[in-house]
């Protein structure tokens, strides 16, 4: 028999993820390794288990973050693949996620079959993101973008987008305008055919622009 697949439930909201824990433990391929109220409580208690092979990961928790933990567990084991659980698909959120390593998102009031879905493209696929969070994000991830020329400024643009920047700083940081700002956002939305500040970031980390472990 194959062994079951561990999952570690990362989770300020107790009842939320109790509920997570009996949708899981329904799923036969599946099995829940351990629970944590945030990502400090987490590696104290992955100090104890075996390492588990999926982590459901919240964003907004006390003392340690899903931002910090996914990153801690990028640096310090590479090889456990990170669902981001959220309440939104806020923009910002996706981009940070992205860049701390996650390798999807799921919104809590998804159905459970959602939810299963996902974990499976996870840990099939090795990614899973929705239309409805990331927009045109997997057409982004697995294509072959064509060759585009860019020019110095719309680079720095692009590397800057990869921060957690407002428009208006990034603005300030290159001595430009908002709306010439808004220009080369616009400008870059054609050339490389995304509709969406993750689909910037995006391109920008699969061509070698940025690298998803730097800080920008």
């Amino acid at each position: 028999m194959q062994p079951k697949i561990q999952i570690a439930l990362v989770d300020d909201h107790v009842l939320l993820r109790a509920g997570l824990s009996g949708l899981i433990e329904s799923f036969s391929a599946y099995q829940v390794l351990f629970e944590a109220d945030n990502g400090k409580d987490f590696i104290q208690k992955l100090e104890k288990k075996t390492l588990p092979d999926l982590v459901l990961m919240d964003i907004n928790m006390p003392e340690m973050n899903g931002y910090e933990t996914t990153q801690w567990l990028k640096t310090h084991y590479p090889q456990v693949k990170v669902l981001a659980l959220s309440m939104y698909d806020n923009e910002t959120a996706i981009v940070k996620m992205l860049r701390a390593g996650v390798k999807g998102f799921i919104l809590k009031d998804c159905e459970p079959a959602a939810l299963k879905q996902a974990i499976n493209a996870v840990m099939q696929v090795g990614f899973h993101y929705t239309e409805k969070v990331t927009g045109k994000l997997i057409s982004i991830v697995s294509r072959h973008e064509k060759e585009v020329d860019l020019n110095e400024r719309e680079l720095e643009f692009l590397r800057l987008v990869c921060s957690e920047r407002t428009y208006k700083e990034i603005a300030d940081e290159m001595n430009k305008g908002v709306r010439t700002i808004d220009g080369y956002r616009d400008t870059l939305f054609e050339k490389l055919d995304v509709k969406t500040r993750v689909g910037l970031v995006l391109y920008a980390i699969k061509n070698g622009i940025v690298h998803i472990s730097a800080s920008c």
